[in-house]
């Protein structure tokens, strides 16, 4: 198994923030500025911009500054890593189902003992 340690700890605590996830959100249908961002949150641009600094300190976002726009893309890779993470737990769950699924098989009905078929 990957040692996910830091870097998932990072993007979990990056998308515990609704704020964050709305720029997330917004960020996977494609590049943005910081105001285009900022747009439907109710906060000042200060406020976006430390969120954001989260969201690239988590290796979620990535952005650059060309003249006075910075633009912010969305870091697929850094994603992958929390999907690639909760596939394996996913796994995991499935195969301790089936084999409490098969154990259960195997067990006598008893909610018809005692009944006369």
């Amino acid at each position: 198994m990957i040692n996910y340690a830091g870097s998932l700890d990072l993007v979990f605590q990056a998308l515990a923030d609704p704020s964050r996830r709305v720029m997330v959100e917004r960020l996977s249908r494609g590049p943005a500025s910081v105001s285009e961002l900022a747009r439907p949150l109710a906060m000042s641009l200060p406020a976006v911009l430390q969120h954001l600094h989260v969201l690239e300190a988590s290796g979620i976002v990535t952005s650059e500054k060309v003249g006075r726009v910075r633009t912010c893309r969305i870091e697929p890779a850094a994603l992958r890593t929390v999907e690639q993470w909760v596939s394996e737990r996913r796994s995991s769950w499935e195969h301790r189902l089936d084999r409490l699924g098969d154990y259960l098989a195997e067990q006598p009905d008893e909610a018809n003992y005692g009944r006369e078929p």
